[in-house]
């Protein structure tokens, strides 16, 4: 694999969240994550303990899906599921916000929603990331929930669930990396599915990119290389 091959496939997180996802289906996600040296494989809360055994002797990260993917669960709710995930043996967090909430302009809720959980991952060394869902967002809410994650610090914002009506735009993520600058990362999700897209998403300032399209995205790369 060359340098740019790794440093692409070490930002996917390589993605499986359907809901009729088999066993056998995340056993060839892990398999094909540990192929290709994906970052992470980001799944549901259900099959964590699963991956987290079938890459315990990898460098591929297991992240959980929390609160997801509509994010209408309670502050309680989603801290116990987070505390279940990195108890099962997760490495990193990826949460959605109640964007009831955050419309409504409860931005101490939206706050304390993002403390409680970045402060469980924190306290147990595990990445958190915090899903905006921004094709539901206006522009000045875009902008309010990544002031709050400037302060409150988690390791990501991230665009989108990819069950929303639209994934991640390279507007949002230049937007989103604007607002909370280097204090914390942007993940790019939904709708990336070729090398160009990819590209475009990291020019824009994505450290992340959260794909089913990771095989897609780096043979691509591997034919451009020759």
């Amino acid at each position: 694999m060359s340098s740019n091959e790794k440093m692409i496939a070490n930002m996917i997180d390589h993605t499986l969240l359907k809901a009729d996802a088999t066993k056998e289906g995340f056993k060839k996600l892990c398999e094909e994550a540990m192929e290709y040296e994906f970052k992470m494989v980001a799944i549901n809360s259900f099959p964590v303990a699963l991956c987290a055994d079938l890459l315990k002797d990898s460098e591929v990260h297991v992240g959980a899906a929390i609160g997801f993917p509509l994010g209408q669960t309670t502050i309680e709710t989603k801290v116990f599921e987070v505390k279940d995930a990195i108890k099962n043996g997760c490495d990193e967090i990826d949460y959605v916000i109640n964007i009831t909430e955050l419309k409504d302009g409860n931005d101490a809720y939206i706050k304390r929603e993002m403390k409680e959980i970045v402060d469980v991952c924190k306290e147990h060394e595990v990445l958190s990331k915090v899903i905006l869902e921004t094709c539901y967002l206006s522009e000045d809410e875009k902008i309010r929930v990544c002031e709050i994650a400037k302060e409150v610090q988690p390791d990501f914002v991230k665009t989108s669930t990819g069950f929303g009506t639209a994934g991640a735009t390279i507007e949002d993520v230049k937007l989103m990396k604007q607002v909370v600058g280097d204090k914390v990362k942007v993940k790019a999700a939904g709708g990336i599915r070729d090398l160009a897209t990819a590209e475009a998403m990291i020019e824009a300032g994505a450290e992340r990119l959260g794909t089913s399209s990771g095989i897609k995205i780096i043979e691509e790369l591997r034919k451009q290389n020759g």
